[in-house]
């Protein structure tokens, strides 16, 4: 009988991570795929990433609605706390062997919870990172609810064993969402129209002599900066009159903060020079991303997607404090002159050395294969592991299974 995995995807940022992993899983023998799909991958105005699911050809075997759409702490806080409460009604009917999380956002909760609640073993992905703001509490708290770890690097690894995490339960199999950028870089040269085929907000740019990319989400716990923290991005975009791709926040605490004070200043200043987006499929963003002079604003994409593509990226501020990053970053804090700098240091500079920190693009395939054989605990075994023996696991911890 095929094992049943129950992979719940509740933002738009979480498709591509998973993308390849859901690919693997339908097409192993061994395996079956559930799909639910919550949150803001709902929303249309936040990209309608359940639209870019279904058209990639995905079964969706559950829509949870559970987005407070008032973009604070609180609202935070509800929305989890409804996610408990339909996903632990869609896992009861659904009657998964296992249930998938993924990373750190806010909600993700909600599945471990509803998961772990009702005995049913929980995998996550992307465990043992290290960032600011709320992230970095979800993330540590899934890795304790879950079973099964999947990190993306073996600074990850080590970390999610010294949580007390049983060793044989923690696999350095790379970021999924690489698969993808994988494939990008065998064929990728630009071969589209980011405007005509997407539409979205402002002129037609000429991007044939460069261009850069600004994605810049707001950080939770400081939220009430949001407003304040986009206009020294925006600042410097008018100044320097670059031709520039803007894509849309996420559903946080303080987007309404960052959203208005684009809306202000777009109102306010010409910003011919820049267009805004939505959404994007994850292989046109990567192709877009890949043929970029560099990713500005505070995406996991500049610290993981760019370093493997070889692209520069200006991380600002401390939404990815902590994580494990490559030559190809500049950290900046919410300044205009230090983002200035670094934009124009980059636009001078050729692309960087790739760097597979993240892995090396095949982790999809790997985790289903050892989905598909290993244990489905839902307890945990108490491991003792010394430093020493910490220190020296490796790679290799995994080859048994792949």
């Amino acid at each position: 009988m095929k094992r049943k995995i129950c992979v719940v995807i509740t933002a738009r940022p979480s498709y591509s991570r998973v993308k390849t992993l859901l690919h693997a899983i339908i097409n192993h023998k061994d395996l079956e795929l559930q799909l639910v799909v919550a949150g803001s991958a709902l929303i249309k105005r936040y990209g309608n990433a359940i639209k870019v699911i279904e058209d990639d050809g995905f079964k969706v075997d559950a829509k949870v609605y559970n987005v407070l759409e008032v973009e604070n702490e609180t609202a935070m806080a509800k929305t989890t706390s409804i996610a408990i409460l339909e996903l632990s009604n869609v896992f009861y009917n659904l009657k998964p062997d296992a249930v998938l999380t993924i990373a750190d956002r806010y909600e993700t909760l909600g599945t471990s919870i509803a998961a772990s609640y009702q005995n049913i073993p929980l995998i996550h992905l992307q465990g043992g990172e290290i960032t600011g703001n709320i992230d970095e509490k979800v993330r540590h708290a899934n890795t304790k609810l879950a079973d099964i770890h999947f990190v993306s690097s073996l600074p990850s690894l080590k970390r999610v064993i010294r949580m007390g995490e049983d060793p044989n339960f923690v696999f350095n199999t790379g970021c999924p969402s690489l698969d993808l950028a994988a494939k990008i870089l065998e064929s990728p040269s630009l071969n589209f129209d980011p405007i005509k085929k997407y539409g979205g907000v402002g002129s037609n740019l000429d991007i044939s002599n460069g261009y850069i990319i600004v994605m810049q989400h707001p950080e939770t716990n400081e939220y009430k900066n949001a407003k304040k923290h986009i206009i020294e991005t925006l600042e410097v975009i008018r100044e320097l009159k670059i031709p520039t791709l803007w894509f849309w926040p996420n559903v946080d605490a303080g987007s309404d903060g960052t959203s208005s004070g684009i809306r202000h200043f777009r109102e306010t200043y010409d910003l011919k020079h820049v267009h805004f987006f939505k959404n994007m499929i994850p292989n046109d963003f990567l192709r877009l991303l890949y043929n970029s002079k560099a990713l500005i604003g505070n995406s996991s994409a500049g610290i993981r997607e760019c370093a493997f593509l070889g692209v520069n990226a200006v991380n600002i501020g401390k939404r990815q404090q902590g994580r494990d990053r490559g030559k190809n970053v500049i950290d900046t804090d919410y300044d205009r002159d230090m983002i200035r700098e670094a934009v124009i240091k980059f636009m001078k500079s050729e692309k960087p050395k790739r760097d597979l920190l993240y892995g090396k693009g095949d982790s999809g395939v790997k985790i289903a294969n050892i989905l598909s054989k290993i244990e489905l605990p839902y307890s945990k075994i108490l491991t003792y592991l010394n430093s020493n023996t910490i220190e020296n696991i490796s790679n290799n911890s995994c080859k048994r299974w792949i």
